[in-house]
């Protein structure tokens, strides 16, 4: 581990693709931002060389979104020097850098789902034919995807709509679409955080792949596991500087937490205790619509954090929709505190005191539109009621609670949730419900799309819950935060649970074993 410097420039004792990846193609210099009296970017430099993959890591609000806008065009730095090539700029435009060869590949998909693939990929760049009308051609818009599809290993045609494509499919589009502006850099940004174990060990090798091919790839994410696996070089930013960088034999996921947060990992979770709470809700013999076939049987108990593993599509979120009183089951019981609950809607599941995290925090958990003291109250709106009209004063000061007790980084209750990041988001999502005395606290995949220190923190309140004798439901697909953070871990396959492991017992490949079907 050490700071920046700059590279070698080449030299006989080099290989061939050793000198290659020596070669600069983009070097930033002391490049700052500032907004008012907020320094987004402190004298950041960092060299990004031909046909390498560099991760870029850091908490939310560490500086990686304003450095990539800078990057793109979109933002113009306050002071210091890009150079492209043999070209210095002070601030790129949107233009300069399309020319440059940089091209993003964001988390968010920008495709025209009513359009096929090949449309998508020159939407605004069609190739045309005829003097007088300019039509677009087809042909040639299929003669010209056809090959950048099929360099990906795509398996759908130019002719496939974007509405028939996965998510996965969509991701490989963006950089398709990417490629044919003959990018010599990509930016991608959090390209994994809605595809399966398999869907991203594609796209990780399509990223060896445009390496091999000379293309540079700068990598952004939260998977540590990803950078570890893919990246030949990783820059740490930390309140919006840069606080280091590793080279490809330093890249451990301990020494990319160390940098990223200024401390260990042991930190990050909080080791569970011994928890021996009543049962609060029995399930027995529950099979959801999703699998029919399936037979769960379940005890979550008071005061322990319950962690539910399994594969994609084993009927983890399922069996959370029907606690929650979303979904009916097929069959089967659930009892609370020895009698029967049948919850019918979501209010049912509200009024014994059962809330969900859900995993789409932006579809189904937030109001993005709305203020932290808005969505904070949505749920109980009529505690801060008078005569049909709402107490913006008390609705203020509880929503002002939450926000300290759960450290919500924002200028007041009244910033728009959709601005924070998304650690923050999940924050008032849980501050809407803790508001509400919990018994049952179920969150789906908490930590998706989340840093490495607002994790810590989410951690941090979960273990504060059941240390008060709440219940509370972990559904997680990341095996380290499984292992880290449970008291039990009960695992799902094809809609059944086939296996629950004490504390004593967890482990990867005991999960694993359960997950793909096998007995414990």
């Amino acid at each position: 581990m050490r700071f920046l410097s700059r590279p070698p420039t080449g030299g006989s004792h080099y290989t061939l693709s050793e000198y290659a990846m020596s070669q600069l193609l983009l070097s930033l210099k002391n490049v700052t931002k500032t907004y008012v009296a907020v320094r987004a970017l402190r004298d950041v430099s960092l060299d990004v060389r031909t046909g390498e993959v560099l991760g870029l890591i850091g908490e939310n609000g560490a500086g990686k979104s304003t450095l990539m806008k800078i990057l793109g065009g979109v933002v113009e730095p306050t002071g210091g020097v890009i150079s492209v090539g043999e070209l210095d700029f002070t601030a790129l435009t949107v233009s300069q850098s399309t020319a440059a060869g940089i091209a993003f590949v964001h988390q968010e998909l920008n495709l025209f789902e009513n359009l096929d693939a090949a449309a998508n990929i020159f939407i605004g760049r069609e190739p045309r034919v005829g003097n007088f009308l300019k039509l677009i051609d087809r042909e040639a818009l299929r003669r010209q995807a056809r090959p950048l599809l099929q360099r990906l290993g795509c398996s759908f045609s130019p002719d496939t709509l974007v509405a028939q494509l996965s998510i996965a499919q969509r991701q490989m589009l963006e950089i398709a679409k990417a490629l044919s502006f003959n990018a010599r850099l990509i930016i991608m940004d959090e390209p994994t955080s809605s595809l399966t174990a398999s869907e991203t060990d594609r796209l990780l090798d399509v990223v060896a792949e445009l390496k091999a091919s000379g293309v540079s790839v700068i990598f952004i994410t939260h998977r540590l596991t990803e950078i570890q696996r893919s990246a030949d070089r990783v820059v740490a930013l930390r309140d919006g500087a840069v606080v280091g960088e590793l080279e490809r034999a330093e890249i451990t996921r301990e020494a990319m937490i160390r940098l990223m947060i200024g401390r260990d990992l042991a930190s990050v979770y909080n080791p569970p205790g011994i928890r021996s709470g009543n049962d609060f809700v029995k399930i027995r013999g529950l099979a959801t619509a999703a699998h029919p076939a399936g037979r769960i049987d379940l005890d979550i108990r008071r005061g322990e954090i319950l962690g539910l593993s399994g594969l994609i599509g084993a009927g983890r979120t399922e069996l959370a929709r029907v606690i929650f009183g979303i979904d009916r089951p097929s069959s089967g019981a659930i009892e609370l505190l020895g009698q029967p609950f049948q919850p019918k809607s979501a209010a049912d599941a509200i009024k014994r005191g059962i809330y969900l995290v859900p995993e789409d925090r932006k579809a189904s958990g937030l109001v993005l539109d709305m203020s932290i003291r808005e969505n904070i109250s949505l749920a109980s709106l009529r505690r801060f009621a008078k005569a049909g009209l709402i107490d913006t004063h008390q609705e203020s000061e509880r929503a002002q609670k939450q926000r300290s007790a759960l450290r919500i980084k924002s200028h007041s209750v009244e910033a728009i949730a959709g601005t924070l990041s998304g650690g923050n988001q999940q924050k008032i999502i849980l501050g809407k419900w803790l508001s509400m005395e919990p018994q049952l606290m179920i969150l789906d995949e908490p930590t998706r799309g989340i840093d490495v220190g607002s994790k810590s923190e989410i951690y941090a309140i979960m273990r504060k819950l059941a240390d008060t004798g709440i219940a509370v439901l972990m559904i997680s697909s990341d095996m380290e935060e499984i292992i880290g953070v449970s008291d039990r871990v009960a695992v799902m396959h094809e809609g059944s649970i086939s296996g629950t492991l004490e504390r004593a017992e967890l482990s990867e490949q005991n999960i694993m074993r359960l997950a793909v079907g096998g007995s414990h």
